[in-house]
């Protein structure tokens, strides 16, 4: 099957801009949506995942899952909850398997960092973004978000006001 595809990217001057896209992307994600975040560690997952949260007005602080894995936060109103999974403990898709993650998949927005390679299997229509943060004397650079989507969930929506 010939999955649908669409590619955006978007430059963002720090961590509260970050914060700000992750609020505006909350506003198109809707309970079942996959997120697969990657990039380096520090390049800003987790801030990107804490604005989500704040935009779908979840409970609970939004913080790195890295020793717990996954973490649930309910909806505070109407909207879905989110999960919030750190893959980079994972040994694989195995151990993916085994957070049971199907359960939740379609009552909530699911957040994968460190999830390429792994939780694409999750679904056919997810969220691909990948963060790039400049490195040493280019920090003032800020960071690069590329935002694909995958799948006809995705097919119409228009990622285009996100370039904020």
């Amino acid at each position: 099957m010939t999955q649908t595809q669409t590619a955006i990217e978007i430059h963002l001057p720090d961590a509260d801009a970050t914060r700000a896209l992750g609020a505006a992307l909350a506003s198109l994600l809707r309970a079942g949506d996959l997120l697969v975040l990657t990039g380096d560690l520090g390049a800003g997952k987790t801030t990107l995942t804490q604005g989500i949260g704040t935009g779908l007005g979840v409970r609970g602080q939004v913080a790195s899952p890295t020793f717990v894995i996954a973490r649930e936060h309910p909806p505070l109103g109407e909207g879905p909850g989110l999960v919030h999974v750190d893959a980079y403990r994972l040994g694989g898709l195995e151990e993916l398997d085994a957070l049971d993650l199907d359960s939740s998949l379609e009552e909530s927005v699911t957040v994968v960092e460190w999830g390429e390679g792994l939780a694409e299997n999750l679904s056919d229509d997810r969220l691909e973004v990948r963060i790039d943060r400049a490195r040493g004397d280019e920090v003032e650079r800020g960071r690069s978000v590329t935002l694909v989507a995958v799948g006809e969930r995705w097919a119409g929506v228009d990622l285009t006001p996100l370039r904020v």
